[in-house]
C-alpha cells in the first residue's frame, strides 16, 4: 500500500489521504442484492470515521440506569408516517457535507489477479479444493469458488478485508514523514491500441482488433462463469462457435493476430448497435514532486504491472538528467478514464486463464502499454511537450439506449400511511444484537435521495433525538421489497462502541401515485428501544 497524506499547512490539521493497494472489490458476492462499496468502502467508511471518532465519543445517551432506561423506552411509541420535504432527510445524516469533514479515499492498482477471499477456491459440492490450473471441479466451474475469511458470511468477509486496509492505512499516516516537493506535471495521450505497431526484441509486433477468448466465460473464482467452460481452454465446442458467428465471425486475420487466444467474442470487429469494446485508450502520468502516478485503463496483473512501473522508473531515470532516481515512487491507479477490462504479460496471455482470456489487445498488450507509456514519460523527464495527443474517442453520448422503466405508481395498505409501522421494534438489546423495524414504504427508486438517508438509528439525548447511524455506517442494513405493497426493513447490528442509551429507527422515503404524479415525500420512526 502507498499513501499520500494531506495536511493543511496553516492548521497542520489532517484533512485527507488517498491510498493505492490491489485487491478486487469482490467480497461480497453476486448473491448480493444490496448496494454496498465492498471492502474498499467498508475501509473508508472505517478510516474517515476513525478521524471522527472524538468527537462521535463526545456525544453520550441517558445515565439513567437501565430499569429506567426501559420504562421510559416502553412509553415512546412510533409517530405514524407523516409528510417531509424532498431534502427533509439531508438533516438526518450523521456526517454533515459541510467541507470539513475528512475524506480517505482507498484507490485501486493493479488488481487484475488478486483476490480479497483469501482462504482459497473450493468446491462446493465436495468441499475438496479446486483443480489448480482449471480452477473447476470435475470439469464445472460453477463448483468452484473462493472463499473469504468470514467464511459463508460475505458481510463479514467484506469487514475484515476492509479493516485491514483500514488499519494499514492509519499506520501508514500516522508514521507518514516524507514531504512532496517539486513540480507538478501531467502527461496525456489518447492511443489507438487495435493496430498497434511494438518495438520489441529488435522487431515490430502488432496489436489487435479487441477479443475475449473462452476462459472469460468460465469467470473467476470470486464469481464463476458458464458451464462448459473452464479457465485455460484454448479451444471452443462447435455448439458456442456457432452462436459466436451468429453474432459476429472473427475475421481470420482476428484469429491469427490473438492466438493462442481462441476468439469467444470477437468485440473488436463488433459494431452494431455500437462498438463492443474501445479501441481508443486514455494514458496518462501524472507528477506530484517525487510521486509518480500512472492512470491505467484496465486492471493489470501484479506482475504486469511490476513491469510497467520499473519500465517507466528506469526511463524517467535515464532521461531525466538527475531529476529521478531510484527513490522516485511509482504507483498504478487502476481502471481510470476508461475500462479495458486486463492486462496480462506475454508469459501469462499463453495460458488463457481468465485475464489473459480478458487481455483484449493480444499477446502484446502489455508490451503496447509499456511503449506509449515510456514514450510520455520521457516527454516527461526531458521537460518537453507530449506530441499530438492522437485519436479522439468517438462520443457516444447521443446513441445511449436507456431500457430501465420507471416504477410504477405505490400506494400503502387500506387505512395505512407510508412511514406507518408494519412490524414494530421493542425491547432491549446489547451490542452485537441485530434489532428490526418494517415500515410500509414506496420503491425508493423514485428518488435517490442524493445526500441523505433511507435509514437512520436515532438516540435520545436529553429531550432530543439525534441521528447516530444512517445509510453511510457499515452496521445498518436497508431493505425494501414488494408483496402486494412495498416495505423498508431497517435493520442494526448495535456496534461495540454504540453507546448505552432509548434508540429508535427512523425511515425516508418518496412516492408517486402514478408514474406521472409529482413525488411526495414522507418520513415516520418506530417505537424506542434501548441498548445496554
Amino acid at each position: 500500500m502507498t499513501l499520500l497524506k494531506f495536511v493543511d499547512r496553516s492548521s497542520g490539521k489532517s484533512v485527507g489521504a488517498f491510498n493505492w493497494f490491489a485487491t478486487h472489490g469482490t467480497s461480497m458476492t453476486r448473491d448480493n442484492k444490496l448496494i454496498s462499496g465492498d471492502n474498499k468502502g467498508a475501509a473508508a467508511r472505517f478510516f474517515e470515521d476513525f478521524f471522527a471518532s472524538a468527537a462521535k465519543k463526545s456525544s453520550s445517551g441517558s445515565t439513567s440506569d437501565g430499569g429506567t432506561l426501559v420504562a421510559k423506552a416502553s412509553r415512546i411509541k412510533a409517530t405514524g408516517g407523516q409528510t417531509c420535504s424532498k431534502t427533509t432527510s439531508q438533516g438526518s445524516k450523521v456526517r454533515k457535507n459541510d467541507g470539513s469533514l475528512f475524506v480517505g479515499a482507498f484507490c485501486q492498482s493493479n488488481v487484475g489477479d488478486v483476490s480479497p477471499n483469501v482462504l482459497g477456491a473450493f468446491c462446493i459440492d465436495s468441499g475438496k479444493p479446486c483443480d489448480f490450473n482449471r480452477s473447476s471441479c470435475d470439469g464445472d466451474t460453477t463448483l468452484c469458488v473462493a472463499t473469504g475469511p468470514g467464511k459463508s458470511d460475505e458481510v463479514l468477509s467484506t469487514k475484515i478485508i476492509g479493516e485491514r486496509q483500514f488499519k494499514k492505512a492509519v499506520e501508514l499516516y500516522t508514521s507518514a514523514k516524507e514531504q512532496l516537493t517539486g513540480k507538478i506535471d501531467y502527461r496525456h495521450a489518447y492511443i489507438n491500441f487495435t493496430n498497434l505497431g511494438v518495438q520489441l526484441d529488435g522487431k515490430v509486433v502488432k496489436t489487435c482488433p479487441a477479443a475475449l477468448g473462452p476462459g472469460f466465460a468460465a469467470g473467476t473464482t470470486d464469481g464463476p462463469g458458464l458451464k462448459g467452460f473452464q479457465q485455460g481452454d484454448k479451444e471452443i465446442n462447435e455448439k458456442y462457435k456457432k452462436i459466436r458467428d451468429g453474432l459476429q465471425k472473427p475475421s481470420q486475420y482476428q484469429e491469427d493476430c490473438q492466438k493462442p487466444k481462441a476468439v469467444l467474442l470477437s468485440t473488436g470487429e463488433m459494431f452494431k448497435p455500437i462498438a463492443w469494446a474501445p479501441a481508443i485508450l486514455p494514458i496518462q502520468i501524472l507528477r506530484l514532486g517525487n510521486l509518480i502516478i500512472l492512470s491505467v485503463p484496465g486492471e493489470f496483473t501484479t506482475m504486469a504491472g511490476r513491469r510497467l512501473r520499473e519500465a517507466v522508473k528506469q526511463t524517467l531515470i535515464s532521461e531525466g538528467k538527475g531529476e529521478f532516481d531510484e527513490d522516485t515512487h511509482i504507483l498504478i491507479a487502476g481502471l481510470t478514464n476508461t475500462y479495458s477490462q486486463y492486462i496480462a504479460t506475454f508469459e501469462e496471455y499463453q495460458q488463457q486463464r481468465y485475464e489473459a482470456a480478458s487481455t483484449l489487445y493480444g499477446p502484446h498488450t502489455l508490451s503496447a502499454h509499456i511503449q506509449e507509456f515510456k514514450n510520455l514519460a520521457t516527454t516527461m523527464a526531458k521537460g518537453e511537450k507530449g506530441k499530438k495527443k492522437g485519436p479522439s474517442p468517438p462520443d457516444l453520448s447521443s446513441v445511449q439506449h436507456w431500457h430501465s422503466i420507471d416504477p410504477p405508481g405505490d400506494s400503502p395498505p387500506p387505512g395505512k400511511k407510508f412511514g406507518d409501522m408494519k412490524d414494530d421494534v421493542a425491547g432491549s438489546f446489547k451490542r452485537g444484537d441485530r434489532p428490526n423495524a418494517t415500515f410500509w414504504s414506496a420503491d425508493p427508486r423514485h428518488d435517490l435521495l442524493t445526500e441523505g438517508t433511507f435509514s437512520v438509528v436515532e438516540m435520545l439525548q436529553g429531550e432530543r433525538w439525534v441521528p447516530a447511524y444512517d445509510d453511510d455506517d457499515f452496521s445498518l442494513f436497508f431493505k425494501w421489497k414488494f408483496e402486494s405493497q412495498g416495505s423498508a426493513t431497517l435493520e442494526w447490528e448495535v456496534p461495540e462502541e454504540a453507546s448505552s442509551g432509548i434508540y429508535r429507527f427512523r425511515h425516508f422515503g418518496s412516492s408517486k401515485n402514478t408514474r406521472k404524479s409529482p413525488t411526495e415525500y414522507f418520513t415516520g420512526a418506530s417505537s424506542a428501544f434501548t441498548v445496554s
